[in-house]
């Protein structure tokens, strides 16, 4: 793990505008592509704020640091320092490396993400490529949010993506990388409404296209990638559902759809 220390040089009477600032286009937007917090702090004086993040390594970053530049949140953020060229007197950064083994100060920290395995009326699989890994295409997905239910992400995440509306059956795996420690959790669904456009600056391109066991390996190159969309083929689903407790409600539920025609 390697991490980044930002540091940011404020005027105490702007300090208030400056966390609206990172809570609105720096923090959703690093956190989206795939960087973690660990803390972020202000001094007594309220002139200075300090943020670390989280990354696998050097290329982690760079990886999330292209992403994030090719963005329309960071369009956004840029328009709005230009608009507000007080926001902060200064900012720099370094990078630092932990004395300890990974995990050793902390609790295990876990991340979900959410795909879709999701056709249209010819059977023709949607399939999408991200700027950070230009070298295979993939289900469209990402990162949950603070407070989604799986479902509402893989959906929003579609809508943001492709501009397409989903029905879902059920979950057709779920699938965990002990490296970054994520979980993955697949759908399989069909599209039910709008028009296929690319619509973020992390997608640089979109398809439905005609898929089969023999023809996977020349656009998705990603053997992890690979396993999804074959279980999908076939799947065998199990249910999702979404609650609160005490007192139980149910939120949401995805019934199995037991025969798929």
């Amino acid at each position: 793990m390697i991490f980044r220390r930002k540091t940011y040089k404020i005027k105490p009477e702007l300090a208030g505008r400056f966390h609206d600032f990172f809570h609105t286009y720096l923090y959703p937007n690093q956190v989206k592509h795939g960087a973690k917090l660990v803390g972020r702090w202000v001094n007594e004086a309220q002139d200075e704020v300090v943020a670390i993040w989280e990354y696998r390594d050097m290329a982690h970053y760079e990886a999330i640091e292209h992403a994030i530049r090719s963005s329309a949140l960071h369009q956004e953020a840029q328009q709005k320092r230009r608009e507000l060229p007080d926001l902060y007197v200064e900012a720099k950064q370094d990078f630092l490396r932990s004395t300890a083994a990974s995990g050793s100060y902390q609790a295990p920290q876990h991340s979900i993400a959410v795909s879709g395995y999701i056709t249209n009326e010819q059977g023709e699989v949607l399939l999408v490529r991200s700027a950070h890994r230009p070298d295979t295409f993939e289900l469209p997905g990402g990162q949950m949010e603070e407070g989604e239910t799986v479902e509402d992400a893989l959906r929003r995440e579609i809508m943001e993506e492709t501009s397409i509306q989903i029905r879902l059956y059920g979950i057709t795996g779920i699938y965990q990388n002990m490296t970054t420690g994520t979980i993955s959790v697949v759908f399989r669904g069909d599209s039910l409404s709008g028009g296929l456009r690319v619509q973020t600056g992390e997608i640089t391109e979109a398809m439905f296209t005609r898929l089969t066991k023999k023809t996977i390996g020349e656009l998705v190159t990603r053997p992890h990638f690979q396993t999804r969309i074959l279980d999908a083929m076939e799947p065998s689903y199990i249910p999702y559902e979404a609650f609160a407790a005490t007192p139980f409600q149910l939120l949401q539920r995805v019934e199995i759809k037991h025969e798929f025609q």
